[in-house]
């Protein structure tokens, strides 16, 4: 379960991909940036939470 340690990052790269997306569609008018700005924050939100998440599990799990 090591990797678990790990995931949280994934979703920080997925959220700079999305939002490199999001730059790159800007000017197009038939493109939608606006979804690619909603999974980046998304993704950002989620890089933060699961690594609370875990912080709060290590802390329950080395209490006596």
């Amino acid at each position: 379960m090591q990797y678990l340690k790990y995931t949280p990052y994934l979703y920080l790269i997925l959220g700079a991909a999305f939002f490199y997306d999001a730059i790159t569609k800007w000017n197009d008018p038939a493109a939608t940036p606006n979804i690619s700005l909603l999974l980046g924050g998304l993704a950002v939100f989620m890089f933060f939470f699961r690594r609370r998440f875990a912080k709060k599990m290590t802390d329950r799990n080395t209490k006596p």
